[in-house]
């Protein structure tokens, strides 16, 4: 399948030279390899944009903890193990 791109004589003098450097053997493998890049941060985005979706419904059904409850768990945490310990821990 063939597919025109039109690119910005930016885009243009950069692809030209990651040829010119020896990396790609023409345009099309620059264009091919940038767009293979962009195909893997899609599927990255969405994984996350997914984990962030299963987090938020645990959140939803399980309720949740603030960040400083939280911090404010784990202090008298420490603080009772550091109490069973002793001073000299």
């Amino acid at each position: 399948m063939a597919t025109n791109v039109h690119l910005t004589p930016e885009l243009e003098r950069f692809a030209r030279q990651c040829v010119e450097e020896g990396r790609y053997n023409n345009v099309s493998e620059v264009v091919r390899s940038a767009l293979r890049m962009l195909q893997d941060a899609e599927g990255r985005r969405k994984a996350f944009m997914a984990m962030l979706k299963a987090a938020e419904d645990e959140a939803d059904r399980d309720g949740w903890v603030s960040a400083e409850d939280a911090l404010a768990q784990m202090d008298a945490a420490i603080d009772m193990i550091e109490a069973r310990l002793g001073p000299d821990h």
